[in-house]
């Protein structure tokens, strides 16, 4: 670390962070539109609304036209009557066709967000480990989360005024040039002009968006980060620390919304003064007109109303394109999740693996997480069923690496993994991961009831079974003991439970799933002396006729396994039972006499 640095990246972001693509708000609308269910009929019925719609609006311009040049000149009173009942019925029947536009539209697009929210966890939960490794949680939650929110405010509010803005608009300024060419023409002027405005602070916009959620989840990373660890920075007194480093991410934040709402601004402003000016010349040119007695007051009136109907799109879409826009950030975010493809996945010609009865091969395996960093080196191993194996050595050795590549965490760069004979790599993902048991020293509890986690290794399990598994990791006893027993809350992470009776209940689970192979990966390191020796009792019960891999730094827990392997610097350095690697006097003798220096002392 060099002169004065904290010890933690305050710039760092997510690997996935692309720029937005060309197009993508229409991706994101055909998209979206996709996933929208019976999706033709539902086009019809909203085409249907629109239309009626628009016929109305158009009928209100052309009956104050009538009243202004037939009902007032010749005093018609009879039919002020029937004028005023027609413009207050189209009131009524319009409000009741927009109320149920925006519900339908409303309403679909709620059942897409769901599709589209289900769809990204779903694919989230099948992607792999270095997926997980290169990508940090509080960015994934605000995609999964604030991002998908985005979309949602999108369809609720804004996707059905932009889809009945652009046909008002269209069917407007046709009607219009129909009516009279010249004044439209006037008119048509400005629009060019507030188009190519559209067009470039709509790109800008963009890109702010995306700042802005980029730095959104940063500040979720660091609120994850701060909150799961609040115990460590309590204990190493660092409040004043971390509230700084939030406050810089906040600070981030705070300055790429700005710029955003600055740009947003900036925008309506400028739509709004196109649209007067082309109001003056529609005032302008038409009272000329009417002054030559070319046009009549009321055709000018009507105009007038029909410019509104014309420009009250181009007014909408300048304040809604800060939301369309967002959610096209919003969206890349998205895709970009749904589009990364996870590696580890099953063959086409995938085959059910059989119940292991012989031996695990790793064969001349090479392994790293990052590359040119190599973990394990042309790794030669057999591990023989029923039997139990120990992985030890130093930190960083390979141990853990090489549970991951047998689960299919990850797959080797060379080499290959064979169980009896069969390539991992050729079998389902579900028949390999469904024979294995992990309990390991990071304890992974779910918020819920002790029985909702300890069933969580055999989703269908009875009662009896859970107790039974409870039972043998010596967890019965004290779970019988809490108010609730088995339906004990246990709060986030297993909060409201002791380290010892954590593991004890991961251990539960595991035992609950009755695998053929076992996983510890130093499981008793967070018992106590007593529960230590309750939970190896039990372990060396259950480890019969299973194949067991053992990860373990302190050796007392392994002396007894069938054979112990060294491991160091990605290879086996030496390998035997307790007291045949005690008379090489090797790696392990030494790591030994760490342990217990009182047995070197005698020997």
């Amino acid at each position: 670390m060099s002169g004065g640095h904290i010890p933690f990246s305050h710039k760092g972001r997510s690997p996935i962070n692309a720029a937005p693509s060309k197009g993508s708000i229409w991706i994101m609308l055909q998209q979206m539109f996709n996933r929208v269910p019976s999706k033709w009929k539902f086009s019809f019925l909203i085409i249907s609304l629109m239309l009626l719609i628009s016929l109305i609006e158009f009928s209100i311009p052309q009956l104050t036209q009538y009243t202004i040049d037939e009902v007032i000149p010749k005093k018609k009173y009879d039919s002020l009557i029937w004028i005023g009942a027609g413009i207050l019925g189209a009131a009524l029947l319009l409000a009741l066709l927009n109320y149920l536009n925006s519900y339908v539209v409303s309403k679909v697009g709620q059942k897409a967000i769901l599709d589209i929210r289900n769809s990204m966890y779903d694919h989230i939960q099948r992607l792999d480990m270095k997926f997980f490794d290169k990508n940090r949680t509080g960015d994934l939650m605000s995609r999964l989360t604030n991002d998908v929110n985005l979309l949602q405010q999108l369809i609720s509010s804004s996707m059905l005024q932009v889809v009945t803005d652009t046909v008002t608009f269209l069917a407007v300024a046709v009607y219009m040039l129909f009516i009279n060419w010249q004044l439209t023409a006037v008119l048509l002027v400005t629009f060019p002009f507030m188009f190519y405005i559209t067009r470039v602070f709509g790109k800008r916009i963009r890109l702010s968006f995306r700042s802005v959620q980029s730095s959104a989840g940063d500040v979720s990373n660091q609120l994850q980060d701060s909150i799961s660890g609040m115990r460590l920075i309590q204990s190493f007194t660092n409040e004043e620390f971390e509230s700084a480093r939030f406050a810089e991410r906040n600070h981030e934040n705070m300055v790429a919304n700005i710029k955003s709402v600055r740009l947003r601004s900036m925008f309506s402003p400028i739509i709004d003064l196109m649209n007067n000016i082309g109001l003056v010349a529609v005032i302008v040119f038409g009272a000329w007109q009417v002054m030559e007695g070319k046009f009549t007051i009321g055709l000018i009136v009507a105009f007038l109303a029909y410019l509104r109907l014309l420009q009250s799109p181009v007014r909408n879409f300048s304040r809604v394109i800060s939301i369309v826009q967002q959610s096209a950030a919003a969206f890349e975010r998205i895709t970009e999740i749904l589009d990364t493809k996870p590696e580890i996945i099953d063959k086409a010609a995938a085959t059910e693996l059989p119940s292991i009865k012989e031996k695990i091969d790793f064969q001349l395996v090479d392994f790293a997480y990052d590359q040119g960093v190599p973990v394990l080196c042309n790794l030669n191993l057999t591990m023989k069923a029923g039997q139990v194996t120990a992985l030890v050595g130093s930190s960083g050795a390979g141990k853990s690496t090489i549970t991951s590549l047998l689960i299919r965490f990850y797959d080797p760069q060379q080499g290959r993994i064979t169980m009896d004979g069969h390539d991992i790599r050729d079998v389902t993902l579900k028949s390999l991961r469904s024979q294995m048991g992990i309990v390991s020293q990071d304890i992974i509890l779910f918020n819920g009831t002790i029985r909702e986690n300890i069933v969580y290794g055999m989703l269908d399990a009875y009662d009896e079974k859970i107790i039974e598994s409870a039972k043998a990791a010596h967890a019965h006893d004290f779970i019988r003991s809490l108010p609730d027993g088995y339906d004990s809350q246990i709060g986030e992470r297993g909060v409201k439970l002791s380290g010892g009776q954590k593991q004890r209940i991961a251990i539960a689970r595991a035992l609950l799933k009755n695998p053929r192979i076992i996983i510890l990966d130093e499981a008793t390191a967070a018992l106590d002396t007593e529960s230590e020796h309750l939970i190896q009792e039990a372990l060396s019960r259950l480890m019969i006729n299973r194949t067991s891999i053992v990860i373990a730094h302190r050796l007392s827990t392994i002396q007894k396994a069938d054979q112990i392997i060294v491991l160091e610097k990605g290879n086996v350095q030496e390998k035997g039972t307790h007291e045949q690697l005690l008379r090489s006097n090797g790696r392990y003798k030494q790591l030994h006499d760490l342990q217990f220096p009182q047995l070197k002392a005698k020997t």
